[in-house]
């Protein structure tokens, strides 16, 4: 099951939190927290729990955005170089999800963090290409990780060398 704990701007687009109390991730990455970015279109940030890695989609339509996010989360896995096997693994595990409200703050400063960097790095001119803009932020130093792997998409390589598959 995927678990994304959603700030109360982007619960207000896909709805009310439907995750109870004893629901845990079945997924190897765990949980994912998300925001949306007010761009034209709205775009989806997705940052894993564990790794801060980010996955950004577009949010509409906002009804599917949840299912998409599994697609999204799986193409994020497989560039930074999961393989085959751990990425149809966790998507079978994302066959469900559920919503729930944010309960780390530390990823939420994150999200704030990912927020800005993004507002930066995109020209406002044209659409952004959002699997460009992830990548580099995933490049990003993060605080969280410092003592570890400096940054979320060496964090998620490590942690992809660590599930069997």
């Amino acid at each position: 099951m995927l678990i994304v704990r959603a700030t109360k701007k982007l619960r207000d687009r896909i709805g009310p939190p439907d995750l109870r109390g004893d629901e845990k991730s079945t997924t190897a990455l765990g949980e994912w927290y998300a925001t949306r970015f007010g761009w034209r279109p709205d775009v989806l940030l997705l940052v894993n729990e564990s790794t801060l890695l980010p996955v950004l989609l577009p949010l509409a339509p906002a009804a599917t955005a949840l299912s998409r996010a599994a697609d999204g989360i799986a193409a994020a896995m497989a560039t930074h170089g999961a393989s085959d096997a751990i990425v149809a693994a966790e998507l079978e595990r994302m066959r469900t999800h559920r919503i729930g409200t944010t309960a780390n703050r530390s990823v939420v400063g994150i999200m704030n963090e990912f927020s800005s960097l993004a507002d930066v790095y995109r020209d406002p001119g044209r659409q952004p290409n959002l699997d460009e803009l992830a990548a580099r932020l995933a490049a990003t130093p993060c605080s969280p990780l410092y003592r570890t792997h400096i940054s979320p998409d060496r964090a998620f390589t490590a942690l992809v060398q660590t599930i069997p598959g």
